[in-house]
């Protein structure tokens, strides 16, 4: 035990031996290390300083380059401005002597600026812009974009414009133009243009849109003999034709156009005026119908003059006389009675229907003073409501009042004028039998004494 005691200290000592010799050479070599570490970062340390001192030697040379060339804009601002100050200067020389120069040009400037403006306004709405387009662009441009002094080509562009519009609107030409239809669709038409008034086709009259560009026709074109003349004279080559014009270049044509037609006029009366043409057309044919059966009635009767010793039952004489033939035995009053009686049978025959006529035709008038006084009612309606600022909302309810009143005077003097007409021949032909049987009873009477 004592020896194995001994032989680990022995063992323990060797090995500490050993672990501090290790030891020893470590801290020699770590010395080193640093030592060769120090010398290394003081050459690093020297070699960053020297480049810190050439770049603080190269910035001081920036600094002194940048305030050289402050310095440098510094006196090229002060250059500038004395520069500036002087051309202002001459500016303003420059322009007192350019309006001195200038003189009487400046007010030729604003005259052609007008005289543009004011041809500008005519020529666009010229019908011979139609003929020869694109005439108003110039003119627009001289008139609103120009701020200089016109040069002659311009002046000379504005008087060819101004003498071709006065030019044109002597003559009577004919051209072959886009119309475009009112249903959208368009075609190559001849149209003849007459003066600056009117654009005329073989269809009618024809309008110039200006905001467009464009030929077309009216919406609705004039009376039809305005409308005709047109025709033939578009269609005429020479020679000497008559034609209307509007001489206030389409005004009067557009009013004659709103103008409403006799159709329109006639269905403004409503129900009351369709009641009256009823009746109006009613009385016409009850007069008809009695001109037509009087006037064969009066040929019978006439012809029964002529033959009052046969006697014919296809006429009122006829049957009177048949009545006497048959009662030639009777004394003077029976044969008096019979032929009263006689008469009075064929008095329907003769006068039916006539009254009806005057009746109608009374009735017409007062028909047309109802409509007149419903169309007063409805206008005082919408003056209420919707006031008397628009006359326009007004004009139906007052063109019905005043229609009927027309059409009931209209159908009342054609209805008056045939009931005199069938009075009047139904009054003969009762006239012709009073007579005749007056003259058989006196003749009776007489031949009995």
């Amino acid at each position: 035990m004592k020896n194995l005691f001994k032989l680990l200290f022995v063992g323990g000592a060797v090995a500490l031996t050993s672990v501090s010799a290790q030891a020893a050479d470590s801290l020699d070599a770590l010395l080193e290390e640093v030592k060769k570490n120090r010398i290394s970062e003081a050459r690093v340390n020297k070699q960053r300083e020297a480049e810190f001192q050439a770049a603080r030697a190269d910035k001081q040379a920036l600094l002194r380059k940048a305030q050289a060339m402050l310095k440098a804009e510094q006196d090229r601002g002060e250059r500038l401005k004395a520069q500036f100050a002087e051309n202002e200067t001459t500016l303003a020389n420059k322009e007192v002597e350019l309006k001195n120069a200038v003189g009487t040009l400046g007010e030729m400037f604003g005259v052609v600026r007008q005289a543009s403006a004011e041809a500008y306004g005519r020529i666009s709405t010229s019908i011979v812009s139609a003929e020869y387009p694109g005439r108003s662009e110039f003119l627009e441009r001289m008139s609103n974009e120009s701020k200089g002094l016109p040069d002659i080509k311009e002046l000379e562009d504005l008087w060819f414009a101004l003498q071709t519009e006065m030019t044109q609107s002597g003559k009577v030409s004919r051209f072959t133009t886009e119309v475009v239809s009112l249903d959208g669709g368009s075609q190559q038409t001849e149209v003849v243009r007459i003066g600056t008034f009117n654009l005329i086709s073989e269809q009618g009259y024809l309008a110039y849109k200006d905001d467009l560009k464009q030929v077309q026709p009216l919406g609705r074109q004039p009376d039809g003999y305005m409308v005709n003349s047109a025709s033939k004279f578009s269609a005429s080559s020479n020679g000497l034709f008559p034609v209307y014009i509007d001489p206030s270049q389409g005004q009067i044509l557009g009013l004659l156009t709103a103008k409403a037609t006799l159709m329109e006029r006639y269905h403004a009366g409503g129900l009351p005026g369709y009641v009256i043409t009823g009746m109006l057309a009613l009385g016409l044919l009850i007069a008809l119908y009695k001109i037509i059966v009087l006037t064969v009635m009066g040929g019978g009767i006439r012809k029964q003059l002529n033959n009052l010793s046969s006697p014919s039952t296809s006429n009122p004489l006829g049957r009177i006389l048949k009545v006497y033939e048959e009662n030639k035995g009777a004394d003077t009053e029976t044969l008096e009675l019979k032929l009263d009686e006689a008469i009075l049978r064929e008095l329907p025959s003769i006068e039916s229907g006539i009254n009806l006529i005057k009746i109608l035709a009374a009735i017409a008038p007062l028909l047309g003073l109802l409509g007149t006084v419903i169309g007063m009612i409805a206008t005082f309606q919408q003056i209420t409501l919707f006031g008397t600022g628009d006359p326009r909302i007004m004009a139906g309810s007052i063109s019905m009042a005043l229609v009927t009143t027309a059409q009931g005077i209209i159908a009342a003097l054609p209805l008056i004028l045939l009931h005199s007409i069938v009075a009047g021949r139904s009054k003969s032909i009762i006239h012709i039998l009073d007579e005749q049987a007056a003259g058989i009873v006196a003749a009776r009477a007489e031949g009995e004494k």
